[in-house]
């Protein structure tokens, strides 16, 4: 195994119908309002988004998304990722009743070198801090759907 590949999988529960969160996962300028650690992600043309990521650990990743799939119907958003990670994202959503089910499985290799010297001692610390960064996308892609049911799709500007 590779040190600087990692495989990962989450798993989140959300309340919506399918057809309200696929739009919201597709819609990556949106993950900033939502997901904490997404600090920025700025459209770049054809589908792609220049993306900032910082979670607890006092690193950014600053990777390209280039999305390769919206199937609303069965469910499944793919990306390529390339930058200081480069492989694959999906979002596999179903509705179970008055909630849906996100799977979130990522294939990287990361390029960015303090992350590949430091990855024979730190790599549980990197896939805690993976944890840690879904753990609050959850629980934010959770409030924004509660305020999307109540009309407040748009962050409110202060």
């Amino acid at each position: 195994m590779k040190l600087t590949h990692y495989v990962f999988r989450s798993t989140w529960h959300v309340t919506a119908r399918r057809a309200e969160v696929m739009p919201v996962l597709y819609d990556l300028a949106s993950y900033p309002a939502w997901w904490p650690e997404i600090r920025s992600a700025k459209p770049i043309g054809d589908g792609r988004f220049a993306v900032v990521a910082r979670s607890f650990l006092p690193y950014e990743l600053r990777f390209v998304s280039d999305a390769d799939e919206f199937d609303a119907d069965s469910g499944i958003i793919d990306a390529r990722l390339s930058g200081d990670m480069e492989g694959t994202v999906r979002w596999t959503v179903s509705e179970i009743s008055d909630q849906c089910r996100l799977v979130y499985d990522q294939e990287v290799s990361t390029h960015k070198r303090l992350l590949n010297v430091m990855a024979p001692v730190a790599r549980p610390g990197f896939r805690a801090n993976h944890s840690i960064m879904m753990r609050n996308g959850q629980a934010g892609l959770r409030t924004f759907m509660a305020g999307y049911h109540r009309g407040a799709t748009e962050p409110k500007a202060t």
